[in-house]
């Protein structure tokens, strides 16, 4: 298991772990999940007290310290992962028919 640390203390890259992406250590959070909750509206301490009580206020904050290190790379990651409701319709009209 390759783990590469980053300059954020709570944040490490994983090959094996959520594809590469940055997550937050000893867990299998992406960073671009923290940044997204953050983009929805909710403030750290929400998505601290209400999506990942099992996270403490400092990993969430230093998730956010390293999106705004790495903005592009992980606003990519955010759509690549909450793609749009056109997006999807592409997607599911290539999906092969199922036999009723």
């Amino acid at each position: 298991m390759a783990i590469t640390r980053t300059q954020h203390r709570y944040i490490v890259i994983n090959k094996d772990v959520c594809g590469g992406r940055p997550i937050i250590r000893g867990t299998r959070i992406a960073v671009w999940v923290i940044a997204g909750w953050l983009q929805k509206g909710y403030s750290p301490e929400e998505i601290q007290a209400e999506i990942y009580p099992s996270l403490s206020l400092a990993q969430i904050y230093d998730a956010l310290s390293y999106y705004y290190d790495h903005q592009a790379e992980v606003d990519a990651d955010i759509a690549a992962n909450n793609p749009s409701e056109r997006e999807l319709a592409r997607r599911r009209a290539q999906w092969p028919k199922r036999n009723s």
